[in-house]
């Protein structure tokens, strides 16, 4: 059973790889004063990034959890993630409220992709 970890630190790593499945830990904007959208947009954008990294791409994303930290912005968030996934075959998600580590994090995005 082959495991590779990638930019692991004392707490998680960014990228795990395991049977040909790929594990990414949860992706937040780099910037927390944007708003739901452009974090959002960050989001994909480094998930994206990761992906490569991993030898993937987000056309084999095969599941997204979604976290927000208020339901209210559901339907801004939506209106990014739809126009993302417009061109690929769409992964299994679910979105759930929830709090996070900073209050200025308004979502967190955590996927797990085929090689």
């Amino acid at each position: 059973m082959s495991i590779e970890r990638i930019g692991s630190t004392e707490r998680m790593s960014k990228i795990v790889k395991h049977n040909g499945t790929v594990y990414l830990c949860g992706q937040t904007a780099g910037d927390a004063n944007w708003d739901i959208a452009e974090q959002t947009r960050q989001c994909l954008a480094k998930v994206e990034a990761l992906l490569e990294e991993a030898g993937s791409s987000r056309d084999k994303i095969l599941s997204t959890t979604i976290y927000i930290r208020d339901i209210k912005d559901f339907a801004a968030m939506n209106v990014v993630w739809d126009e993302w996934v417009s061109d690929i075959p769409k992964p299994a998600r679910a979105c759930v409220e929830a709090r996070m580590a900073r209050p200025e994090i308004l979502v967190e995005l955590s996927v797990v992709a085929a090689q």
